[in-house]
């Protein structure tokens, strides 16, 4: 069912972060629009978002399906947020059993090759 993953750096140069990623690391990556690059890590993509810090980081996996996804989680007892239909996908926030909370999102975006 979960088919990857997506983490975030927030960074407060996030064009230096992703020119770093993108060249010296050489992570393969896709445009998705206006110099927004998402970075293919195998099996998962890496993204840098800008921040006024650079201690905060945020980790989401991605689904094939949400409905399928959310179907599955109320199934199993774990509570879920409602779906919240954003320009890049699906998304709900997973009450973990230890009381955090995760991201789980459906991609509308173009993802890199792996």
């Amino acid at each position: 069912m979960i088919v990857g993953a997506h983490s975030i750096i927030y960074s407060n140069q996030p064009e230096a972060d992703r020119v770093f990623l993108k060249d010296v690391i050489r992570l393969d990556s896709t445009d998705v629009g206006g110099g927004w690059l998402i970075f293919g890590l195998p099996p998962s993509e890496l993204a840098v978002h800008p921040s006024q810090k650079n201690t905060s980081h945020e980790f989401f996996l991605i689904c094939e399906d949400m409905q399928t996804f959310t179907a599955l989680m109320a199934e199993n007892g774990i509570n879920c947020t409602d779906v919240q239909e954003e320009i890049w996908g699906l998304l709900v926030y997973v009450t973990l059993p230890g009381g955090g909370r995760m991201g789980v999102y459906e991609a509308r975006h173009v993802r890199p090759d792996h």
